[in-house]
């Protein structure tokens, strides 16, 4: 017993301090965004459930350019982390001029596809004849443009402070956006305080100012840090040299991230194809799913980052064994989702004013993802953390984009379209993903090829 202890489970103190700083901030962030959501969420359900489910299918498309640029980001972090504990600041701004000039370009673009193609967006989502659906969601999705370039900057300085272990500052600027998006959209939303009643459109104004906060104070607490003395200048500086390492590193993983915020939109559509109940069903079941998980978002962040700072000092056993802790309190996290998940699921249904026949769809959906969520918290830990921190992009990018596309998508549109299974068989196989790329990273954290060499640190070859 100790002697597996001792092999797979860190006992030094500083490790946990360590995880620690980078992973509370990240999780009370967590919990900020996730309570902005449901609360968003609860308020349009008290609208109609049109109202709920044209902005949840609208905010597919929204999250298909997060999952970008958080792919751009986090390859960039994954960098960023290492030259950050070889102490190679040059290297490191220049990181993050490229990181900031990759996700501006692809905000504009979604920009203005947001902007030209809004009906052709929301037409995929919907059958033809949920016409209310299908304008709730043009509505929203027209009103949220100005997230796409606000979001750039944003998401890609939050993960480089986080990975520099500056995880405070996006902390501070989470708790200012809550702050606004809650008083606008209560205020837009029902027309408060002399101002119109907006529906669906103050939702979408709302969560832009929290966003135009956010961003603000994001890009002047970055600007007047005195560890970094990065300008706006640096954003034009020369990065030819770093640029192949960059792709080489940030490619597989916006791939990685694309392809599952693409399969996850083809998801929603396929859920859009069954019916308005279990897409309005599925955006409650997906609230829950991220409260009972904000532990694991700070965990993958912390492991993710610890990772690369451990590698980047060349302490390479140590990263091994670290991997090790972070599937264990993966697996733990994941139990105890599952128990949070069936105490309090029932509360969150009763809270929206759906239809009964609505209710019982989500009642079965909690049940599957009870079942769901251990795993997704265990593969979560090492694809969005350790292997991610190791390098190990290109293995992730094959896991994600196979698992995906050839079992989720195509079983899932199976059951749901064709054999029209019970809500709880439908969902299990939409997300069956997650449990095989589970047992996947595992067996690639033990065969230890995720070790990957960058170019901050001499690292060994991989067993």
């Amino acid at each position: 017993m100790m002697h597996l202890v001792e092999r797979y489970l860190e006992t030094d103190r500083v490790f946990y301090r360590r995880l620690l700083q980078i992973a509370i901030p990240v999780i009370l962030q967590s919990v900020i965004t996730t309570g902005v959501n449901l609360v968003d969420n609860i308020m349009l359900g008290q609208l109609t459930e049109t109202a709920l489910s044209g902005s949840t299918q609208a905010n597919q498309f929204v999250m298909l350019f997060t999952y970008a640029i958080m792919g751009i980001s986090m390859g960039a972090s994954v960098l960023s982390a290492r030259y950050w504990g070889a102490r190679d600041i040059p290297s490191l701004k220049k990181v993050i001029a490229i990181a900031l000039r990759f996700c501006l370009l692809l905000g504009l673009a979604f920009t203005l596809a947001n902007v030209l193609l809004t009906r052709q967006i929301m037409e995929l989502y919907f059958r033809p004849e949920a016409v209310a659906e299908i304008e709730a969601g043009i509505i929203y999705l027209r009103w949220s443009t100005a997230c796409y370039l606000l979001m750039s900057v944003s998401v890609v300085l939050t993960n480089i402070m986080r990975s520099i272990d500056l995880s405070n500052t996006p902390l501070v600027a989470a708790v200012c956006a809550f702050s606004v998006n809650i008083g606008a959209n209560y205020v837009l939303i029902f027309g408060k305080f002399g101002f119109p009643e907006m529906g669906v459109a103050g939702a979408a104004l709302g969560t832009v100012l929290a966003r135009l906060v956010e961003t603000t104070i994001l890009v002047v607490c970055f600007l007047r840090n005195t560890r970094m003395r990065y300008s706006l200048r640096d954003l034009m500086i020369p990065c030819r040299e770093l640029v192949a390492t960059f792709l080489r590193i940030s490619v597989p993983v916006m791939l990685s991230d694309c392809l599952l915020g693409l399969g996850d939109n083809v998801l929603a559509i396929i859920m859009g194809q069954i019916g308005s109940g279990f897409v309005s069903a599925n955006s409650i079941t997906t609230l829950v799913q991220r409260v009972s998980t904000i532990f694991i978002s700070g965990l993958s962040f912390s492991g993710c980052f610890l990772t690369g700072q451990m590698m980047g000092e060349g302490q390479i056993e140590k990263a091994r064994k670290q991997g090790f802790t972070y599937l264990i309190l993966g697996a733990c996290v994941g139990l105890a989702a599952a128990f949070i998940i069936q105490i309090i699921s029932g509360s969150i249904i009763d809270a929206y004013k759906i239809t009964d026949e609505t209710k019982e769809i989500a009642r079965e959906l909690m049940d599957a993802l009870c079942v769901i969520v251990v795993f997704r918290s265990t593969n979560s830990i090492l694809t969005k953390g350790v292997l991610r921190g190791g390098g190990d992009t290109r293995f992730l990018l094959a896991a994600d984009m196979s698992t995906m596309w050839l079992l989720a998508v195509p079983l899932g549109a199976l059951g749901g379209l064709v054999l029209h299974l019970p809500a709880f068989y439908t969902y299990l196989l939409l997300y069956c993903d997650q449990i095989v790329k589970a047992i996947w990273c595992v067996w690639r954290l033990r065969s230890g090829k995720w070790i990957k060499k960058i170019g901050a640190e001499r690292l060994p070859e991989a067993a």
